[in-house]
């Protein structure tokens, strides 16, 4: 109910009620005690905001601020604190799990054929190809898995870097 009488009191103070309810108002004031001392007190709290100045930055509050921030050491470009040979490293590493799932997919083709043929694959037909004994093996299908993932991050982190440098063709 104190919520109520306030709100009806401030909604009186800055003069948005309707003249019924302001008549209402000024009733209950002049009648009711706890209104009368409601009333006085946000009168009070009003002639103090309204008293009250706003506080300003001063004019020169952003380069204030600039001057003390270019005071500390900044952090350096990551191509200055990452070993691009570190980065080389791992991608080998991975180039070379590539290369190995590769050449052990190639082991478990049978590459024999009949003597009449001309080529190396003349004869090969996927239909008859088993691929279940290629790739029924946990371990090969966690690799591809992880190599497909990173595979795509790549991929990502180059079409991003290629996205954000500027065309040097334009300049």
């Amino acid at each position: 109910m104190n919520q109520n009488i306030e709100d009806r009191i401030w909604d009186y103070i800055d003069g948005i009620s309707s003249a019924e309810e302001k008549s209402a108002i000024e009733k209950m004031i002049s009648t009711n005690a706890e209104w009368e001392r409601t009333y006085r007190e946000l009168l009070v709290a009003h002639q103090l905001l309204s008293n009250a100045a706003l506080e300003e930055p001063s004019l020169r509050f952003t380069k204030n601020v600039m001057e003390e921030i270019a005071k500390y050491q900044v952090a350096p470009a990551t191509r200055n604190y990452i070993n691009k040979k570190i980065i080389w490293g791992i991608g080998g590493f991975f180039v070379a799990m590539i290369a190995g799932l590769l050449v052990y997919c190639l082991s478990q083709f049978s590459w024999t054929g009949s003597g009449s043929s001309s080529g190396l694959l003349s004869e090969y037909n996927a239909d008859k190809l088993n691929w279940g004994k290629l790739f029924n093996n946990t371990y090969v299908n966690i690799v591809i898995m992880i190599n497909v993932v990173l595979g795509l991050m790549l991929l990502d982190m180059y079409l991003r870097r290629k996205k954000q440098q500027p065309n040097h063709k334009e300049a």
